[in-house]
């Protein structure tokens, strides 16, 4: 956890670059996420030649070569000449990273850095800028990472075509959902700065067997999880550089993540191939149909972007795979054919697992908007599908609802946690609770409609009152006691 130290610390970084005229949070983010990466590779050598020199054996695989060591973190660091660090890091170091002398060529993460620009100009905001690097503590992975995912947390306007961060904390619930295991293959297409990724990750990371053993540390769990476990897809290109710098960040050391528009391209390659899907992506209205993925078209005829969504999602998932992803509330009651027809398909010929009705504050304060997570299986026979879809009302997430989201006390996660782990058709019947099963033949009675309200039984309280002659008896004597009161104070003013 963050501490309220170590925010000053990332503010007064931040507002560094504000006061030397780099003020997009984007690129504050990709400045800070180069330096970062230079001083990790650092950080890595003298951990490699700490192991070397206990062993009394040549190091590894430098990643430095012998005329390279002018440009570790560790050397240049404590330059006094400012303009001289300058050169170094934008015509050295910074190369050098673009190039990923430690990682492979091949990586996404070279391909993203290509057009990678640095563009710290003067030297002493360089100067400035490495000195409170230096000032924060990242000895450990998780401190990096939580201040890493503090950063991306400035990203605090709505962007453009619909997207905004989810909240690390519903992320976090939706991985705890799915609960991903060590051989999982997992995707988000649309991927962003890698929140769903990251999350997934750290839950992996401390998973544990009945023994008390770290599935990770199980024979070929390790090397699954840093080249193979992670897949993500964007089309933006400092998302692109952004998400795998926060990948590898949190310790995934080549994490896939992809320049593809997931909607615009057909998905040769990639369909049928994760095990698990877990987004938030974003929900723009409609595209141009002349842009649709042919494969997409195919499954369903619609310009939606939420529709076309969980069409790509079913398309990408191995079968047997699972998906836990927010859909605009829209999604759930639809009227139109499209609409419709996405939740039959859901419904019918795959396993609709549950859905989650969220309160309407989530993502405020970038947007308002009611959502609802929805959790399914894709299914390769159509008699293995639904039998019973469960619901859960979700109320309080543990923040008000307002645009100042502080901390609060009710929180339904986790109730919802523990109700998911525990559900039984049998049991949860009860539509007044928050958590209840609704048979596949209802659903499919309405229409499809996955809307909560559809199905859950409201609670009205009987309130009863004394008959009229009475509360009229108790208003005279009221009076009574007023005019007293004020047959006293009369007396009392002479």
């Amino acid at each position: 956890m963050i501490t309220g130290e170590l925010k000053s610390k990332v503010d007064k970084l931040w507002t560094t670059f504000w006061n030397n005229g780099i003020s997009n949070p984007l690129s504050v983010i990709e400045q800070i996420s180069y330096l970062l990466f230079i001083k990790r590779l650092d950080d890595l050598e003298q951990a490699k030649e700490r192991k070397a020199q206990r062993l009394g054996r040549e190091i590894e695989n430098p990643t430095f070569g012998p005329g390279q060591q002018h440009i570790r973190w560790s050397q240049f660091k404590n330059l006094d000449d400012a303009e001289e660090m300058l050169r170094i890091i934008r015509d050295e170091a910074f190369p050098f990273i673009k190039d990923m002398g430690q990682f492979a060529k091949g990586s996404t993460y070279a391909k993203h850095m290509r057009d990678a620009v640095f563009l710290i100009a003067s030297p002493a905001l360089l100067a400035a800028v490495i000195e409170q690097i230096e000032k924060i503590p990242m000895a450990d992975r998780d401190t990096k990472g939580d201040l890493y995912e503090y950063m991306l947390s400035k990203l605090s306007t709505a962007g453009t075509n619909g997207q905004f961060r989810t909240p690390r904390h519903i992320i976090k619930m939706m991985v705890a959902l799915l609960a991903p295991g060590p051989r999982d293959i997992i995707c988000d297409p649309a991927c962003g700065t890698g929140g769903f990724l990251v999350a997934a990750a750290e839950y992996l990371r401390d998973l544990t067997d009945a023994e008390g053993n770290r599935v990770l540390n199980a024979p070929g769990n390790l090397a699954h999880y840093n080249h193979e476990m992670f897949h993500g897809f964007d089309f933006d290109a400092t998302m692109l550089r952004i998400g795998s710098m926060n990948l590898m960040l949190h310790g995934i050391e080549q994490p896939i993540i992809e320049a593809r528009d997931s909607l615009s391209e057909d998905h040769g390659g990639v369909e049928d191939s994760f095990t698990m899907i877990l987004a938030n992506p974003p929900f723009k209205g409609s595209v141009e149909k002349s842009t649709i993925a042919k494969d997409l078209t195919k499954t369903i005829s619609t310009t939606k972007t939420e529709l076309l969504f969980v069409a790509l999602f079913l398309r990408l998932l191995k079968t047997g795979g699972k998906g836990a992803v927010i859909v605009p509330d829209g999604v759930l009651f639809g009227s139109s054919k499209a609409h419709k027809q996405i939740r039959q398909i859901l419904v019918e010929e795959h396993k609709l697992d549950g859905v989650i009705s969220m309160p309407s504050g989530v993502f405020k304060p970038y947007a308002g908007v009611s959502t609802a997570i929805l959790i399914f299986t894709k299914v390769g026979v159509k008699a293995q599908g639904t039998d019973f879809v469960w619901f859960y009302d979700m109320t309080a997430d543990g923040f008000s609802l307002d645009d100042k989201r502080q901390p609060i006390a009710d929180n339904d996660i986790p109730d919802l946690l523990e109700c998911w782990q525990g559900r039984d058709p049998s049991q949860a019947t009860d539509r007044k609770a928050k958590a209840f099963f609704v048979p596949r033949e209802e659903i499919a009675a309405n229409g499809y409609d996955l809307s909560i309200n559809r199905y859950k039984e409201i609670e009205y309280e009987e309130v009863s009152y004394d008959p009229p002659k009475v509360i009229l008896q108790k208003l005279r004597s009221l009076e009574d006691d007023i005019r007293q009161d004020l047959d006293a104070l009369e007396e009392m003013l002479g």
